[in-house]
């Protein structure tokens, strides 16, 4: 079978691999679409922390079960999606029914071979029944749940003025799902051509590009009480750190994007508010079938989203590409 493979920081090709064999539990499922995400763009220019070269990449999956077990749930030819989070099922966020921060976590397509191949072998609870989803929707599950996770984990609300930083595929996300909450959402970013995408297509009509003045035009929106819900999804720790000064006083910063290094925050802003501060961390099945929902009822513009398309055999030389052009990509889907 076809895999895609890379090999170390902008190597990528593509090998054949012999087939997965099938333990007991697991479904064969045949990959039909993998959507690209900044993961896999970061695993590229060697940035990720927790990955070992050689590298399948690939976790944002749809595609049709080949091989089910007797008596599984799932049957030949049925469409579905998986999801990459394979915990251990007995730590103690596991016990605590938490398995998206699991101690043992074990991601596809960074800690093992994730589904750049034609063919992968997963247990049955990682598989995902996408009936009545098309494959490219079934492809875009996985960073739609990572912001619906964000919102479950906020509580956001009616009554909430809720700011979202960063309008990559995370931030979207997250802000189409508190929307979907009832929330007023104002979106904030560095870009102006993601911002225009976002009030042009996805329907986001109060957009801020960030700049020097970026305090004082939020203060502006909200009589100087600022957001009583922050998303940041920038993974920058420089504006982590400061999406705390849009926090309003008894206001919540929920941190979906991710960094290496320290974030530093001064406790006198960060106590005065009475700040409540959130970590969102992957997703568990239940934001999967949020999402599901909202895609079968149309609350959700995937066509809007799923901006790029691209062949496996491309993958090679359009990644580089998709990178340079970041600015202008929300999502782009290869197909296998």
């Amino acid at each position: 079978m076809k895999a895609i493979v890379c090999r170390e920081p902008f190597s990528i090709e593509m090998e054949e691999r012999p087939e997965p064999a099938v333990q007991a539990g697991q479904i064969l499922v045949r990959i039909r679409r993998v959507g690209l995400c900044g993961t896999d763009y970061h695993i590229f220019a060697g940035r990720h922390p927790f990955l070992a070269y050689p590298r399948v990449m690939g976790h944002e999956l749809g595609g049709e079960v080949v091989e089910a077990g007797q008596g599984s749930a799932f049957r030949p030819g049925q469409t579905v999606a998986i999801n990459p989070y394979l915990s251990c099922g007995h730590c103690v966020a596991c016990r605590r029914g938490k398995p998206n921060a699991c101690m043992n976590i074990s991601v596809l397509g960074v800690h093992a071979d994730g589904g750049m191949t034609e063919l992968i072998a997963v247990p049955e609870r990682a598989v995902i029944d996408a009936t009545g989803l098309s494959i490219d929707q079934a492809a875009m599950l996985e960073f739609l749940a990572i912001g619906a996770h964000a919102v479950a984990r906020s509580r956001v609300g009616g009554d909430d003025r809720t700011l979202v930083v960063g309008a990559g595929p995370i931030g979207v996300a997250a802000g189409l799902f508190a929307r979907l909450n009832g929330a007023s959402v104002t979106l904030v970013d560095t870009r102006p051509s993601r911002l225009a995408y976002a009030r042009d297509r996805l329907g986001f009509t109060d957009i801020v590009e960030a700049g020097p003045d970026l305090a004082s035009d939020l203060a502006a929106r909200t009589d100087g009480e600022m957001f009583d819900m922050v998303f940041d999804a920038t993974g920058s720790l420089q504006a982590m750190a400061q999406s705390l000064n849009h926090v309003a006083h008894g206001g919540a910063l929920v941190l979906v994007g991710v960094a290496p290094g320290d974030l530093v925050f001064p406790d006198p802003e960060f106590h005065k508010r009475e700040t409540t501060l959130i970590a969102s961390r992957n997703a568990l099945s239940s934001d999967f079938d949020r999402v599901k929902q909202a895609m079968l009822d149309g609350s959700i513009p995937t066509d809007a989203l799923h901006t790029h398309s691209l062949s496996a055999e491309e993958m090679p030389t359009r990644i580089p590409e998709l990178i340079a052009q970041a600015d202008h990509v929300l999502k782009a889907i290869a197909r296998f």
